[in-house]
Order: C-alpha cells, then structure tokens, then sequence
C-alpha cells in the first residue's frame, strides 16, 4: 500500500455548533473531569495511606484509578478546550498518538476489569486458598500482564492506522480521534483493516465480558452453599464491580464490535465510556464500600488532626 499522505491536521466535528450549548458542556465537562480527577485521586491516596486497604481487590482498585485518570485524560481536555474555539483542529501526528494512548488506557481497564473479577471469584470460591493463589506476585504479574495486553492491542491498531494514506478530506465528524473515523477519511479500500480492527477490538470486549459473566456465573453457584448473611455480604462485595462492568463493557462493545460505520448515537456513547464511567467509579467504589468509606473517614481525620497540631504549634511558637 503507498503512502500518499496530504493531511497534516484533522478537523473535529466536536459534539456541537451550537455556541448557546458549547458554552453548558463546557462548564458541564469541566466539573466532571475535574470529579473524575479529584474522585480517583482520593481512592489511590486512600488505598495507599490505609492498612485497613491491604487486600488484592484495593491494589487492583487503585491501578483501575489510575485508568481511569489516564483514560478520561486521553479525550477530555481537548473536548473542554474545542467547546470554546471556532476551529476545532489537531495535528495529523496528535491525531495518531491520540488513537495510541487511548486505546492503550481502555484495554488496559478492560483486563484491569477482567482481573477483578478473576480475584473476586478465587475469594469467593476458595477462601482457604485465596492468600495463596492472589499473592503479592501474582497480583503484580497480572497487573503487568493488563499493562502489556492494552499496549499490544494498541500498538496493532496504531500500525493499522498509521499504513493508511489520507489525501482529504480531513474532517472527522467526532470529538475525538478514533480508530473507525480515521478508517473512513482514508483514500483507499479499507474493508480488510476494518474487519481486522473489529475483530481486534471486539474480540477484546466480548471475550473478556464473556470471561467475567462466567466468573461471576460460578460465584453465583457457589454462593449456594453459603449462609444467607455470607451470600448477601458477597454479593454486595461483588455488586460494584458488576455495575462497573456493564457500564464500562455495554458502550465499548457497542462501539467496536461493527464494521467501520458512523451512527447518530456514537458521540452520545463515547462520552459516556470515556468520561461518564471514569467518574461514576469512584463514585461506585465508595457509596457502596463501608471499608472504602472507613479508610477515607480516617485519612481526612488524620489530615484535619495534622492541621490542628500545625496550627497549635505556630501559636506556641508566636508566643514565644
């Protein structure tokens, strides 16, 4: 395939013309990406700060924080910033790394997810064994192991991208850049790579979704054999990482488990897998955690203490 590239920069559609509505995303996005900042900051300063938050399931948590910061990073400011500029431009090179980092973050949550679900079952479904098959090591080679499966996947769909040749046009009618967006603009038949790209990114999602509705498929069975206080205090354990998961999986299957297409409702469902979820999970995570909850009520005691010690101390020293 020649390269015949003639684009140096793409032209975003965005998510409106309407000045009157930029104006309300504007102040909208930029409260939710700084929730979603502020939120998953707390979380990794608790999980980090706390001895309560020892378990497996918190050091998954705070790297799924960590995404998620990253993740919404990829997309939002420039969202936030082409709310208030006439033309929404971004370079031909930005557009590529964008493609990069972003689908680096989103398959790394996507395994970061799975795994979650792979500890919550051993827990589960083998208590006795639990410390010893989710250890130390173990933990860190499957967080080694996400890090590496989302930076392999995206570095196939960069080269898919990166072969193409772009003569124009160079507006893309999204607010950001993507893989599907890009396969449309480009001067040549791009049947093939498409259905490569859907099977590289579909296959992903729907296996690794497949993965964790079986896991919790079997901590369901097992739950049988469970008292009914022991099978309501797993499920509430559990009930926030399944919420986590279909707000997270339904959006991304919808959009890459397709050929290459465009639909009315694409922009509507990227925002909300891109930065709705990234803020509802510390959300999630907290409201429904009374260990989460615990820690965090200590740590900011810890920090009000601190301030109070500080304070007695300065006036001790003024008065001497």
């Amino acid at each position: 395939m020649e390269n015949n590239n003639n684009v140096t920069e793409f032209i975003l559609h965005g998510l409106t013309q309407d000045k009157t509505v930029a104006k309300v995303f504007f102040l909208l996005f930029l409260v939710l990406y700084g929730t979603i900042i502020l939120g998953n900051l707390v979380i990794i300063m608790t999980i980090k700060t706390s001895e309560q938050l020892n378990s497996p399931m918190y050091f998954f948590l705070s790297y799924l924080s960590f995404v998620d910061i990253g993740y919404s990073t990829v997309t939002a400011p420039n969202l936030i910033y082409h709310l208030l500029v006439e033309k929404k431009t971004i370079s031909f090179w930005g557009c590529i790394a964008q493609v990069f980092v972003g689908h680096f973050f989103g398959c790394t949550e996507i395994f970061l997810l799975t795994v979650m679900a792979y500890d919550r079952c051993i827990a589960i479904c083998k208590p006795l064994h639990y410390t010893t098959i989710v250890n130390k090591p173990a933990c860190a080679w499957l967080v080694a192991a996400s890090w590496l499966g989302g930076l392999v996947h995206s570095v196939v769909q960069t080269l898919l991208i990166i072969q193409l040749p772009f003569c124009g046009p160079n507006e893309i009618d999204h607010f950001f850049c993507d893989v599907h967006p890009l396969l449309q603009l480009a001067c040549t038949d791009t049947y093939i790579i498409g259905v490569t790209v859907a099977a590289n990114s579909g296959v992903i999602s729907l296996s690794s979704f497949v993965v964790l509705v079986v896991s919790y498929a079997v901590i369901l069975v097992s739950l049988r054999t469970h008292t009914p206080e022991g099978c309501l205090k797993a499920l509430y354990t559990c009930s926030s990482h399944i919420t986590v998961v279909v707000l997270f999986f339904g959006p991304c299957i919808f959009i890459y488990l397709r050929p290459s297409a465009t639909f009315s409702a694409d922009k509507v469902v990227s925002v909300f897998y891109t930065i709705i979820t990234p803020m509802l999970n510390p959300l999630i995570y907290t409201l429904r955690n009374k260990e989460m909850k615990n820690a965090m009520k200590t740590l900011w005691s810890r920090k009000v203490e601190g301030r109070g010690e500080r304070s007695n101390t300065a006036r001790v020293c003024k008065m001497m």
